[in-house]
């Protein structure tokens, strides 16, 4: 799909790999319906942008029923959907057993409900949405663009929650985007290393260098528009389905 032709839900599109997206989107002349919880960013964003190209509905994404309310009110203002990229997201860490005894088994859950049951909820809604489109010339009706992590693959000790989580968006790109075959949806995911994200700012200075020192080249962190830049790829790119790209700069975590 063309780039100028796109017509998104970019889920944690306020902030971060989200917000480059969103940006990116727009500047390429596409449309973007920004679901987030943060609605002081979200209404900024669409003040800045623009609302003939910016909708901001307040969404938690493990929800079913906001998110079904939301899917119907993007498309009901732009008239169609025929792409979504999940990148909400939270990262709680925390050991299985630490000083304190075990895990409290929310905290897992709530990391769980979030990142793998919420991109799940929106690829259901979004997928149901664009079968409903006319396909193009390639007979593409949509796409959509998840968020793992290479934690997903070396989750560091602390990371059992978020490294679960993420394996799931892994585990479930092929079997989707193989059930979507036949209406012309592509199912993607990304799996970003360490990036400058709100996420990554939360941990301590030490742990940041110590993480940074993995990544082979090049020898920083990942900037949010690398993430944008790939999910423009992947958009263009009617060959790129059913797999998970790394976007790491080759680092391999380490236990701690």
């Amino acid at each position: 799909m063309e780039m100028q032709n796109i017509v998104a839900i970019v889920t944690g599109g306020a902030s971060g790999l989200g917000e480059a997206t969103t940006r990116r989107i727009v500047s390429n002349g596409g449309k973007v319906a920004i679901f987030d919880l943060n609605e002081e960013r979200g209404r900024a964003l669409v003040e800045e942008l623009g609302e003939d190209h910016v909708l901001f509905l307040k969404t938690n994404v493990a929800s079913g029923d906001e998110v079904e309310r939301n899917v119907a009110e993007a498309v009901s203002v732009f008239g169609k959907l025929n792409t979504a990229v999940n990148c909400a997201g939270i990262a709680t860490p925390g050991k299985v057993v630490s000083k304190g005894g075990p895990m409290p088994l929310d905290r897992f859950e709530k990391v769980i409900q979030v990142n793998l049951v919420g991109t799940f909820n929106v690829i259901r809604v979004a997928a149901a949405a664009m079968m409903e489109n006319e396909p193009n010339a390639d007979g593409e009706r949509g796409v959509i663009i998840n968020t793992a992590s290479v934690a997903a693959f070396e989750g560091q000790i602390g990371q059992a929650a978020y490294s679960a989580s993420k394996g799931g968006v892994v585990g479930m790109t092929l079997p989707i985007a193989r059930e979507f075959a036949s209406s012309g949806i592509r199912v993607m995911t990304i799996a970003p290393g360490l990036v400058e994200t709100p996420l990554f700012a939360g941990l301590p200075e030490p742990a940041q260098n110590a993480l940074v020192d993995m990544t082979l080249f090049p020898k920083r962190l990942g900037r949010p528009d690398e993430y944008a830049k790939l999910v423009e790829s992947i958009v263009t790119n009617p060959l790129l389905n059913g797999e998970v790209i790394r976007l790491d700069g080759a680092i391999r975590m380490q236990p701690k």
